[in-house]
């Protein structure tokens, strides 16, 4: 794969100054001794659900299975079907969506790489999480009394909770820390935005008033906020209101902090340099190396 993993996950909705790619690389060389499981801890956020998807993406996973137990009333089925009944002719209920999930996911890893990611698990009755445990050794789904099988080479199960795991579950994981915002700060040159040496001096200020917020923007990110400083932002207000509407996890109360108000009014004065410039280029991400 000649695309990095930072710049694929980018691509599929996760950009983060932050790089995985060694603890996925990690994760898929690992012995097999079951089934592999990736447990994603970080805050409670759907920053999570939205690198779980993108991972699948840029690995090629030709079926991604998606589960929320937070989600009490289940989605409609594709395909409605009429009860069943069994011989005694008593009426029987139909699967469990979860369940359903999973035996999917069994008939789909005997041919084809799948991942089935299990979000909110912590929503979920405790005994899911001891069935989570057995199957990940015994690569084995029971249901009633029907038995799946999963192909161990195939089949990735990533688990999203916003608690700890039951203690058998966690030991057969592979336990990722995904950040909500990237912790990796990047120094950006005007070059990396189409843009000559005289945006450097806003560019500058900037980077110190990224360090007073304790901010690390992503490229693209970084990217906007050159757009509207160049094309709109002209007051303190305005570079505020700029600020918070492309910051991911840059709360109000920091923009209105008094004692930032001196690094906001240097990048309001250092506008002269940047303004009437062509337009900003988002380019794709850098890679981290």
């Amino acid at each position: 794969m000649s695309e990095s993993l930072q710049k694929r996950l980018a691509r599929f909705g996760f950009e983060s100054n932050d790089d995985y790619s060694f603890q996925i690389r990690c994760l898929l060389n690992s012995p097999l001794r079951g089934i592999r499981c990736l447990n994603l801890e970080g805050e409670p956020a759907r920053h999570r659900t939205a690198f779980a998807n993108a991972l699948g993406q840029a690995l090629d996973y030709p079926h991604i299975l998606y589960h929320d137990f937070s989600q009490k009333k289940p989605p409609p089925p594709e395909v409605i079907l009429p009860p069943s009944r069994d011989e005694a002719g008593r009426e029987e209920p139909p699967i469990d969506p979860f369940d359903d999930l999973m035996s999917k996911a069994c008939a789909f890893s005997e041919g084809e790489k799948t991942l089935a990611i299990i979000d909110q698990l912590h929503e979920a009755d405790f005994r899911e999480h001891i069935r989570l445990s057995r199957f990940l050794d015994s690569q084995q789904w029971q249901i009633k009394d029907a038995s799946y099988y999963a192909n161990s080479a195939y089949l990735l199960l990533l688990l999203i909770s916003d608690q700890p795991l039951y203690h058998s579950l966690q030991k057969a994981s592979y336990r990722i820390w995904v950040n909500r915002v990237s912790q990796r700060l990047v120094c950006y040159r005007p070059k990396d935005f189409g843009l000559g040496e005289e945006a450097r001096p806003i560019m500058q200020q900037l980077d110190e008033l990224f360090t007073q917020l304790g901010m690390s923007p992503t490229r693209t990110q970084y990217a906007h906020l050159l757009h509207d400083l160049s094309q709109h932002v002209r007051t303190r207000e305005q570079l505020e209101l700029a600020l918070y509407a492309w910051l991911e996890g840059l709360e109000r109360d920091q923009l209105h902090d008094p004692e930032l108000r001196p690094w906001l009014d240097r990048v309001i004065n250092a506008l002269p340099s940047l303004v009437g410039m062509d337009d900003v280029e988002i380019l794709p991400p850098l890679d981290s190396t």
